[in-house]
């Protein structure tokens, strides 16, 4: 089932006085904007023209997918609460337009969401626009519309949670508009620090419907040959926070204690949390078996409103006889299993753990598993530190040794977005941004 993001905003300048609203529909899993609407009313209320901007932004959905789940997000506290059944509408004028909005789409299929105005300003800018042509006698026109290009992209860049790239291809597809629109031929290159070529070359066009009236369907032409290969399945990789053990830097596996997280691992996980709602795109969670995963994925599923699945095949590794001692200790007492492990994947540490290989097999099976079922998805896997960097291994193709070139802090946030072609493209590494005060 496709999901999408809508934001819409409405103004009016006199309140009443001359209004206008705007709405962009979004791809929830990728950040694409797929179709963005505007229009000037005439003279009504701020509160009349936020309605008809839901309005608006709700049939363009449907227009593109009625079958899909819509995640509504506006700065109006009065359409949110009343749209959501907690507030009653009591004005005359919004009751009807309350009550279209309700008959788009059946009402499990649909959830509200307050956000603050700085984080609408897409929407805000093509309902300024709206007024903007509407002051001039004429009606907004979506190939004069540049609310798009002086909106900074609403998916965080590289560096944020959950850090995918498609912030990258919006800057592509900004840079190529401004080309054209200077008349240039060729492609505008982007920023240098922005990995954009793979995105760029899979990334979902906008659906093939017309658009209602007075609506512009978004993409890149020319970009690629390659065929539209969907929306990816991006599973975004959160390591568990601390137990007392991870100070220590002390092995520990699926074969030792199971210790549950400590009182910074829990303020970790809520911190991670709060982050995680702000960019409001994870659909699932899915979790490890073991306590420090099951716990940190709780507490996130707490603030997102989702449940948690466990899955076996994410569990850490078993480090047999070397659970909870630390590197030292391992090298001291058995140098010789620890000098083998250390070269040889297939390896297993002392007492009959598991080696990376088969660590390796077990998490590429899980992976597998995920990916097929949750196609299009952003899905948070809560896992541990080898069962990551083995995803991150495996998207880039890197050798076995590499495991040992990565590092990856307790509550850190990579992802990994694997296509319909069986490619995948790893999007962020162990950031930590959201553990800053």
């Amino acid at each position: 089932m496709r999901e999408f993001i809508v934001e819409a905003d409405g103004g009016s300048r006199g309140n009443p006085g001359p209004a206008g609203y705007g709405a962009v529909v979004c791809d929830a899993a990728t950040g694409q904007t797929l179709t963005e609407a505007a229009e000037y009313i005439g003279v009504a209320t701020n509160n009349v023209a936020e309605y008809r901007g839901l309005l608006a932004g709700l049939r363009a959905a449907h227009a593109l997918d009625p079958a899909a789940r819509v995640h509504v997000r506006m700065d109006s506290k009065l359409v949110i609460e009343q749209m959501s059944g907690r507030w009653k509408i009591k004005h005359p004028s919004m009751k009807p337009l309350a009550a279209e909005a309700r008959a788009v789409f059946p009402p499990d299929q649909v959830a509200y969401e307050w956000i603050p105005r700085e984080q609408n300003k897409h929407a805000d800018r093509l309902a300024n626009e709206a007024m903007d042509a509407g002051a001039k006698g004429r009606q907004w026109s979506p190939s004069e519309s540049r609310a798009a290009l002086d909106t900074p992209p609403a998916v965080p860049g590289p560096s944020g949670p959950p850090g995918d790239a498609a912030a990258g291809a919006a800057k592509a597809r900004a840079a190529l508009a401004q080309g054209r629109t200077a008349g240039q031929e060729q492609p505008v290159a982007a920023p240098a620090e922005d990995d954009v070529e793979a995105e760029a070359v899979r990334e979902t066009e906008a659906a093939a419907v017309a658009p209602p009236a007075g609506q512009h369907l978004g993409s890149t032409p020319g970009w690629s040959a390659a065929p539209d290969l969907g929306a990816p399945a991006t599973l975004v990789l959160l390591r568990h926070g601390e137990t007392p053990l991870t100070p220590q830097k002390r092995f520990s596996g699926s074969g030792g204690t199971d210790p549950a997280l400590s009182a910074a691992g829990r303020e970790q996980a809520h911190r991670v949390a709060e982050a995680l709602a702000r960019r409001g795109t994870i659909q699932a969670i899915v979790a490890s078996p073991l306590a420090r995963t099951r716990e940190t994925a709780e507490i996130v599923a707490a603030r997102l409103g989702l449940d948690v699945t466990v899955e076996g095949g994410l569990r850490e590794t078993d480090f047999g006889a070397w659970e909870g001692l630390t590197f030292g200790e391992v090298r001291e007492r058995h140098p010789d299993d620890l000098n083998a492990w250390l070269a040889d994947p297939e390896a297993r540490p002392t007492g009959g753990g598991e080696s990376f290989a088969e660590t390796a097999t077990r998490i590429a099976a899980t992976r597998d598993k995920l990916v097929a079922a949750h196609a299009g998805r952003t899905v948070l896997l809560v896992t541990h530190v080898t069962p990551i960097k083995t995803l991150v291994r495996l998207a880039l193709g890197a050798p076995p040794e590499s495991l040992f070139r990565m590092e990856l802090s307790a509550a850190s946030l990579s992802a990994v977005a694997y296509y319909a072609d069986g490619n995948a493209s790893v999007r962020l590494f162990n950031d930590t941004s959201h553990l800053r005060p």
